[in-house]
Formats: structure tokens, sequence, C-alpha cells
């Protein structure tokens, strides 16, 4: 039987579709009319055949004295977190054009994240500093970061990182080989990680330049992760594997990180707007 319930809440609301290297988002402005979104409804608009389709649902909120918007995150599966690299140059992007200025502060769950225009057109976003303890990642036991002692098939010993997020880095000779959806979900869910985790897979192509594929957390695979590029040049960075500087190359295209001596993680890469639009009466269809 079908019992197809419209959200007509959502009709005549405006929308833009953005990306950052294919890491896709539908951006909805909340800053005039607020915006109270139930899990059907995120998991409606993030569906790629009932819905527009994303990775991330981002809802830009009014911001506050120190941040000209608050951006809200979620992920396909409707859960909430607390930041995103690449939506973070998306949003950036949209609150500079607004203004003409050259730089843009928003505030995230994860604190105060600052973005500029790059020379070269792309933008540039301080990640804040990279979290480093095992009670800040979350872990579920007391380990040195630099070394998880965690093993799954051929996985071991990965570096955990929080970029206001957690993630678990795993170095690996060759990313290709890798199944990524059948081991980036049992590591996503393993007990080890209490609030779950990002997973990276990253081979050292050398001269700086690192290949990562990513299973995000409650999304699935992602053709980028700009949180999770950052946390890979850190674990590189402390590995020996590469300097503070570096390119992380992902299925969608690169992104220069650079890990500064204060500790914050400065991302660049693009911020493109694909469409804008207008919401109509959503169906769930079931």
């Amino acid at each position: 039987m079908n019992t197809t319930a419209p959200l007509s809440a959502l009709a005549g609301r405006r929308f833009r579709k953005m990306h950052g290297l294919g890491n896709d988002f539908v951006v909805l402005d909340a800053r005039a009319e607020p915006l109270a979104l139930s899990a059907a409804e995120i998991a409606l608009l993030a569906d790629r055949h009932l819905g527009i389709g994303c990775d991330q649902l981002i809802v830009i909120e009014p911001g506050d004295g120190a941040a000209q918007a608050f951006m809200r995150i979620y992920n396909a599966d409707s859960s909430e977190v607390s930041a995103c690299g690449n939506a973070t140059r998306c949003v950036g992007r949209i609150l500079m054009e607004e203004s003409g200025a050259d730089d843009a502060t928003l505030r995230t769950r994860a604190g105060l994240l600052r973005t500029s225009r790059a020379a070269d057109g792309r933008i540039t976003a301080d990640m804040g500093p990279a979290r480093l303890d095992w009670e800040e990642i979350p872990l579920a036991t007391p380990c040195d970061t630099l070394r998880v002692p965690f093993t799954l098939g051929p996985l071991t010993n990965p570096v955990a990182v929080s970029m206001g997020n957690p993630h678990a880095v795993f170095f690996v000779p060759d990313v290709a080989a890798v199944d990524v959806a059948g081991l980036g979900r049992a590591v996503e869910t393993d007990a080890m990680f209490p609030e779950k985790t990002n997973v990276e897979f990253v081979e050292d192509l050398g001269h700086g330049r690192l290949r990562m594929r990513v299973w995000e957390r409650g999304v699935g695979i992602t053709q980028a992760c700009g949180s999770g590029a950052c946390a890979t040049l850190v674990a590189a960075a402390r590995r020996g594997i590469t300097g503070r500087e570096g390119t992380v190359v992902l299925d969608g295209g690169e992104l220069d990180i650079a890990w500064a001596e204060n500790g914050h993680v400065l991302m660049t890469g693009s911020a493109t707007l694909a469409y804008e639009g207008t919401l109509g009466e959503l169906e769930t269809g079931k």
C-alpha cells in the first residue's frame, strides 16, 4: 500500500546545490526565516532518487558578534555533525560574495572557522587546531593516537585525529586495492570509536603528495572529504611521511593542506555552485 506523505512545509524554499571536489551539498538559508527539519525531511532532501541528492545538508543560520553565520551540518542519514571542510569553503564563498569582502567567519558546533579567498580564486578555510589526544577523538580506551592499537583484516594501527569530527587514518601500500566500502563501514561502527568515525585510506605518492579515499561517517564513500584531507596531512606529518604542507589527491580533485606551527590546519580548494532552485512538495513515496 502506498502511504505517500507530502512534506509541503519545505515547498517554496530556495536552495543552492554546491560541491567541493564532488563532495556535494544542498544548502538552505534560514537566516531570515527559521527552519526546523525532521529526520525524514533531511533524509528525503539528501535522497538522490526522491529528493535533490547530497552527501550533506547544510543550513545557514543567523550569526553572532564573532561570526556572520552559523553553519548546521546534517549527514545524508540525518545525523547532525560538527564539522565539514568542503561545506565550510562553500558557505564561506556565499558569505564573501554577499559582503564583497575577501574573508568571512562562520560558527559551527566545532567552533569558529575563518575563510578567505586564495590568490588563485580558490577558498582557504582555517579548520582550527588538530586535536590529538585520545579523549578528544574520542577513542574507547586510552592510547597513543599516533598508532592506535586496532587491527581489521589488512588494516592496522591507524593515526587518530579530530578536526572537530573523528578520523581514523590508515596508511596502505595501494589505495586502489582497498575495499573502501566493506572496511570503511566496519571501522566506522567499531566499538573503538564510541561516536563512530570517518575512515581515510591513504597511499604515499612521494614529494608531499598523498592519495586518499574516504568512507564518511553517516554517508559512505564520497568524492572528497575536506576535514579528512586535513586529518590525513596531520597524520602523515606525525608519521614523518610528509612535512607540514602537502597536497591530498581525492577522487574528486586536489586539496592543498598546511598544518601551521600554531596547530591550526589550513585547507585550500574549490567551492563550486552547481545550480539554484526552489523546492516543490516533496513526497516520501512510502
